[in-house]
């Protein structure tokens, strides 16, 4: 009750709402939060929160979204920054620039943009870039050379 731990909390651990921009809203500006969001409206500007970002079937976002994990049904265009899982429904369309850390997608779902697949540790705040965990082959050490004829034996 009386601790010296005074570490803020989001509405969520409270037992509250996410943050809601409903059908036939329109928001243009930029937002900040530590809390869930649902979109079923329209918002023009960028998105950065430590929650999860929800876009409705009727919902777009057009603008920059930072994230720890997102589902989207509806449709986002521009730049998409998650942490965690980004989770596309059939219904959705994407267009931009995307940078994940691990990606589901249901089937008929629109992804129409570049896909950069990081670990948790690869992704860094808008301000410093994001930069790969790791390459796949590190240019120190050289690949394989190629199988030989020779090399495979019949079973």
């Amino acid at each position: 009750m009386f601790s010296d731990n005074k570490k803020p909390r989001t509405m969520n651990e409270f037992g509250g709402q996410p943050n809601r921009i409903e059908k036939n809203t329109v928001i243009k500006g930029d937002i900040t939060s530590e809390a869930d969001f649902r979109i079923d409206g329209k918002l023009e500007g960028d998105v950065k929160t430590s929650g999860k970002i929800v876009i409705g079937k009727d919902g777009v976002i057009k603008g920059k979204v930072e994230c720890v994990n997102a589902d989207i049904e509806g449709h986002f265009n521009g730049e998409l920054f998650v942490t965690e899982l980004l989770t596309l429904k059939a219904s959705a369309v994407i267009k931009g620039a995307v940078n994940i850390s691990k990606l589901s997608v249901e089937p008929g779902a629109n992804f129409n943009a570049t896909c950069n697949m990081m670990g948790k540790a690869g992704m860094k705040s808008k301000g410093q870039g994001i930069q790969p965990e790791s390459k796949f082959q590190s240019s120190s050490s050289p690949a394989a050379p190629p199988a030989q004829a020779s090399d495979v034996k019949k079973v």
